[in-house]
């Protein structure tokens, strides 16, 4: 991680290991191809032996407001955008030009603001993107990922695909 000035701006500029990203993604159980370039690291995940798609759902959905509310990320359905995360998702799409339900397509940005923070007001370093990358792929199969709005990504899951809910137990 380095910090660079540029006038008045200040730019956290991140080293980031495309092994480490493929072992993180690996270990969430998804195949991985990484692109890398000068101000984004791009990941196509996958997980073909699922049979159930990645579970990317649409957030105003009434009918997955239990599922919303168990949510770690939400996505702005606008711009892409993972809120609280340097993380930019788009549809991944066949020869066909049809969404792909098991495979998506995530750009890690390499130049955040100085001023840029983690979910939990967390400062950025590599170490704490690595996890939160994990945790990100990991919610897109166990818990579910909501999308807020707008028409650039598609949901990937439906009612259908939701995971049960864990069992109520008294503490």
């Amino acid at each position: 991680m380095q910090l660079l000035q540029a006038g008045a701006h200040q730019l956290i500029l991140l080293e980031l290991d495309s092994s480490l990203l493929a072992q993180g993604a690996q270990e969430a159980g998804l195949l991985c191809e990484i692109t890398d370039g000068e101000r984004f690291v791009t990941l196509r995940v996958e997980a073909p032996d699922n049979d159930q798609p990645l579970l990317l759902f649409d957030a105003a959905d009434a009918g997955l407001a239990n599922w919303f509310s168990r949510c770690q990320f939400y996505v702005d359905g606008r711009s892409g955008a993972v809120l609280q995360t340097p993380f930019l998702i788009a549809n991944s799409f066949d020869r066909r030009g049809r969404v792909e339900p098991q495979a998506l397509r995530i750009q890690v940005r390499k130049e955040l603001p100085a001023h840029f923070r983690l979910p939990g007001r967390q400062p950025v370093n590599e170490k704490m993107l690595y996890a939160v990358l994990f945790n990100f792929l990991t919610a897109l199969q166990k818990v579910g990922v909501g999308i807020c709005g707008g028409p650039l990504v598609k949901p990937l899951a439906t009612k259908a695909d939701t995971p049960p809910s864990p069992p109520f137990t008294r503490g």
